[in-house]
């Protein structure tokens, strides 16, 4: 059946393209530069203000893995990463032993080896893509949404975007990714696809739930930045809501209040993790290693993007650091799929505001006293007016029906051992994490995570079971919600997007389609060939287990 686009008063811009990207957070931005470095024409949209995702609008600093300087990222990532080290390096006044220091760490935290100011990330992203905006080859939608999208039979005929001003402009291409933070393109398109939790039945994963739920999706977070200035009172006016978020105990966190450090002892009775913070903390080592963080670890230095003492005396008032924290990991509901969907948005910024209300007031401080009034919200880190993040942090997708789906039997240790993770003859990338990382979910609560092994990521997994011209390219392909967990990454992300955008171009050049290409050994060797030399890791090099 043909879905065309309708015609519209309204509408009053048409754009052609190779390839439309549909939301430029990293997986967005990769699937560009790889289909531009390609030579092909493209279009990307982008909803806030910042490309980037959850780098940028979404203030989260790059979560990495353990052997990330030397092992499983692709060239261009490194490259990315070099950029941003670089950046600091031209203009910023660091002191000579951070400049000298080949893995500059401008943050000092220890949940990222390369934790930034979002902002130099925007920046860095711009460069890489201006060379392609002024010869014309890339337009790039800033404020732009996707809200209709044509079909005919198994092909994607063209997207419909609206601007915040309210222009209407459609975009036709040969090939469109959906790297959008939700999969938006995939139930505008009729595309087949996932949501939130599904059962064991359907997965064979041994962690999977007994039954599916849609609507059950790991919490989001709404970040936002702060330094400390002491002796100073930056105290935002009580929110109407604060007693009910103080005063909340979610199920899903067993009771505990979710404006609180911690619990010494779980309810099940066993060693609880009590967070510390000390702002302005001073001789902190840093342990990259997530692994011993143990039962009382320090927030202040955990996703801190500028460490004052890497710079020159003074440069800075103080450090400045993200609030990602577990206190505002939102569980009240799913941002989609629900009817109340607008009143979660609403709430997971509504939990945050009360978070730095309550950390301005209501913390327990060390010395027996409550809150750090010297917390000073940074909207200018996040580019907004009212100081928060653009974009919540969204740690789950819609997830299309692969060709391929990824299961916890084939990266989890419990499974797999010392053996590695599964290999796949059609691998397009590599990835891995410290845990496989499934947050407190909105619905029964917190399954299956576990630890992974360093492992691939599957052609298949990329290509929808029947749409010929639309590929996922960011959290959005053929996972569960339980391989979610590791395979959302930056670095991962940002390989998948790469994926994607080559299989595009190439399939352009060769006259083509994804389906044929994973469909021949001989073709996925070509194309896996074609890779390699964009220098994209398809294998790990190292040998490496996890523990």
């Amino acid at each position: 059946m043909t879905h065309p686009l309708p015609a519209g008063s309204e509408l009053s811009v048409e754009l052609q393209a190779d390839v439309a990207v549909i939301g430029g957070g990293l997986g967005g931005v990769s699937a560009a530069l790889a289909a531009l470095r390609a030579g092909r024409r493209v279009v990307i949209t982008e909803p806030t203000g910042w490309l980037g995702g959850q780098l940028t609008s979404q203030l989260v600093p790059t979560d990495e893995h353990l052997y990330i300087e030397t092992d499983g990222a692709n060239r261009s990532y490194r490259e990315f990463r070099d950029a941003l080290r670089a950046y600091y390096r031209a203009h910023y006044p660091l002191t000579e032993a951070a400049r000298a220091d080949p893995r500059l760490n401008p943050g000092h935290a220890w949940v990222s080896p390369v934790s930034v100011d979002p902002r130099v990330a925007v920046a860095v992203i711009d460069d890489l893509l201006q060379p392609y905006r002024s010869s014309d080859r890339l337009v790039v939608l800033m404020r732009t949404e996707p809200i209709e999208v044509g079909t005919d039979g198994d092909h994607v005929t063209g997207v419909r975007v609206r601007s915040a001003s309210g222009v209407l402009t459609d975009i036709t291409a040969s090939y469109y990714l959906d790297a959008t933070e939700l999969g938006d393109l995939l139930p505008l398109g009729g595309v087949e696809h996932v949501s939130g939790r599904e059962s064991r039945e359907t997965t064979g994963e041994p962690g999977a739930w007994p039954t599916a739920d849609p609507t059950d999706m790991q919490g989001v977070s709404w970040c936002f930045a702060i330094d400390h200035l002491e002796g100073e009172d930056h105290t935002i006016d009580r929110p109407d809501d604060y007693a009910y978020w103080r005063d909340l105990r979610p199920p899903q966190l067993d009771g505990r209040r979710i404006l609180s450090f911690g619990e010494p002892v779980t309810p099940a009775g066993k060693p609880g993790r009590v967070y510390t913070l000390t702002p302005n903390v001073d001789g902190d080592e840093i342990d990259l290693d997530h692994r011993n963080m143990g039962l009382a670890p320090e927030l202040w230095n955990y996703r801190r993007i500028a460490a004052r003492r890497q710079f020159r005396d003074g440069f800075y008032r103080s450090d400045v650091v993200v609030v990602n924290w577990p206190m505002n990991d939102y569980v009240g509901g799913p941002l989609f799929g629900v009817p109340d969907a607008a009143e979660h948005w609403a709430g997971a910024k509504a939990l945050s505001r009360s978070l730095l209300y309550w950390l301005q007031t209501d913390a327990p401080r060390p010395d027996g006293g409550t809150g750090w009034p010297g917390l000073r919200l940074r909207a200018d880190v996040a580019g907004t007016d009212d100081g928060f993040a653009m974009h919540p942090y969204i740690r789950e997708s819609r997830r299309v029906l692969a060709l391929k789906t990824i299961v916890e039997q084939e990266v989890s240790t419990t499974y797999r051992g010392d053996a590695g993770a599964q290999p796949f003859p059609d691998t397009v990338g590599v990835g891995h994490y410290f845990w496989i990382d499934r947050h407190h979910t909105t619905g029964d609560g917190r399954g299956a995570g576990g630890v992974p092994q360093p492992f691939q990521i599957p052609l298949r997994a990329l290509i929808p079971r029947r749409v010929r011209n639309l590929l996922p390219a960011a959290k959005n392909i053929g996972t569960t919600q339980i391989t979610n967990g590791c395979y959302r990454l930056h670095p991962v992300e940002w390989s998948v997007g790469e994926a994607a955008g080559t299989l595009a171009a190439y399939c352009l050049d060769a006259a083509t389609e994804p389906h044929a290409v994973a469909a021949s050994e001989a073709a996925v060797g070509d194309f896996q060939a074609h890779l390699d030399a964009r220098g994209v890791q398809l294998h790990w090099t190292g040998g490496h287990r996890h523990w």
